[in-house]
């Protein structure tokens, strides 16, 4: 919910099924990346707001986990519902949260949203213990799968709403409580997703708690919840999981991404330069799948850089209501920062192909950018620069690709690009990431699993294996005398 402050806009927590203040009065504001101009405030969240978050969620979790799964699943069906009925005042917010174009929110943001609550409504009905069984003689053994109980969620800044949505519905699907973090810096549509979502469930069942990476570790940190689950960057992962280890929570990480897209000598040229540089400058490069890194077979690689400059150089970025730009703004200055730096950092081998600048001087606008030119160990191959920037290096063979694609601490996605199809199976087999697409790269569908490895994190997003971190199983056995 939001009130009207003079010319700023009022975020406020929503707990326990009402939405309120920051308990001591503490606020941040709340910056459009479009134009660098505070919009909004919203809750600096403290102990007490915490506290009183899985006070209501832990209340709340014995009647929501033992509604029977039809229900859960009529509940998450509504959401979904309301949520595309609300879409326009979705999109609104989250344009404003994060400067994204209207019209690819819209196309590229809401259907799928939609669809993986409503998958995860149809799924909570499957989820089922294993049948029952004599394994020892006289006695039968059950399997039952229950939710873990209250859950410490914290979503990032670069998809907030579609990130909550992955977030919330497994969780609530499977019966557990949630109370969700958005970013500081995107918290506005996170907040109307509380309105929409708490006219539906009971009070309690769904807590939005603004705030910043204090309020964050106040609630991995905090006795209630059972899991803890965050969407971030490494060294974000590593602090929730040192904090979560105090006392043995669950933890579920999504971190970092540097994808590896491996172009060899039989690609489409045209095509795949088409899907690439969209892939990796849609959402100015801020998705941990997008294809960023890209490794050229040596005999194609002129070709392909001047291919992959022009493209880069025909994409624009720009204000939300353009209806010609592909992608946005940074979100904040400091990820704005942290892309120049890069830039400016670059080795005196590297050649910027195409952009390397910023864009105007409101706002905190990036240029579609190409580097080529680079060794395996310069920083920008090996560190998420997270920002619309695609680098290019040189392969000779199969096997440099696959040590030059692996060769990083990163394993979340990859992609690989041939006619070949035994090459394709090779290479899909070799690559040490959690997703490989072949010829294409960044199509996600809520039936198949989401989740990296190494210093990408663990856990599995979307799918029936997004539930495995939001589930518990427990043996019970029975005696048949008596």
């Amino acid at each position: 919910m939001t009130t009207e402050l003079g010319r700023m806009r009022k975020l406020r927590n929503y707990i326990a099924g009402e939405f309120r203040d920051a308990a001591d009065g503490r606020t941040t504001e709340v910056v459009n990346p479009a134009t660098g101009e505070a919009y909004a405030t919203a809750p600096l969240s403290g102990t007490a707001d915490v506290d009183a978050a899985m006070a209501a969620a832990e209340a709340a979790f014995p009647a929501w986990r033992d509604l029977v799964p039809a229900e859960r699943q009529k509940a998450l069906l509504k959401i979904a519902d309301a949520v595309e009925a609300r879409a326009e005042e979705l999109i609104a917010a989250e344009s404003e949260n994060t400067g994204k174009p209207l019209g690819l929110t819209r196309s590229e943001e809401i259907p799928p949203m939609v669809d993986q609550i409503r998958f995860f409504a149809g799924a909570a009905r499957l989820l089922e213990g294993r049948s029952a069984g004599e394994y020892m003689e006289g006695l039968t053994s059950i399997v039952r799968r229950e939710p873990v109980g209250v859950c410490a969620q914290v979503a990032p800044w670069n998809y907030p709403m579609m990130m909550a949505v992955w977030k919330f519905a497994p969780a609530l699907a499977a019966g557990n409580t949630v109370v969700l973090k958005p970013s500081d810096t995107t918290p506005a549509s996170t907040v109307l997703l509380a309105e929409i979502i708490g006219g539906i469930v009971p009070k309690g069942v769904f807590n939005v708690v603004c705030g910043d990476r204090d309020t964050g570790r106040l609630m991995v940190e905090h006795r209630t919840p059972a899991m803890a689950s965050i969407t971030g960057s490494v060294r974000a992962g590593m602090q929730v999981a040192e904090s979560a280890s105090k006392d043995l929570k669950r933890v579920h990480l999504e971190l970092g991404g540097k994808a590896p897209v491996v172009v060899f000598e039989d690609t489409d040229i045209p095509k795949a330069v088409e899907d690439i540089s969209v892939a990796g400058f849609f959402n100015a490069g801020q998705d941990c799948t997008a294809a960023t890194r890209v490794l050229v077979h040596e005999s194609i690689h002129d070709e392909f850089v001047a291919a992959l400059a022009k493209a880069a150089k025909d994409t624009k970025t720009g204000l939300p209501d353009d209806e010609d730009v592909l992608y946005g703004p940074l979100n904040n200055a400091n990820q704005l920062a942290q892309v120049t730096g890069f830039i400016d950092r670059l080795p005196s081998h590297a050649r910027v192909e195409a952009g390397g600048h910023r864009v105007g001087d409101r706002g905190y606008f990036f240029a579609p950018t190409v580097v080529s030119g680079l060794d395996q160990d310069d920083e920008i191959i090996q560190k998420e620069v997270f920002g619309p920037v695609i680098t290019v290096q040189k392969f000779t063979d199969e096997d440099q690709a696959v040590e030059y694609a692996n060769g990083v601490e990163y394993a979340l996605a990859s992609s690989v690009w041939t006619k070949n199809h035994a090459r394709a199976m090779r290479m899909s087999k070799n690559l040490d990431f959690g997703c490989v697409w072949i010829n294409t790269h960044i199509p996600l569908v809520a039936e198949m699993p989401h989740g990296g490895f190494k210093k990408s994190g663990y856990g599995k997003d979307l799918s029936s294996y997004g539930f495995d971190d939001y589930t518990r199983v427990k043996h019970v056995m029975t005696s048949l005398e008596g």
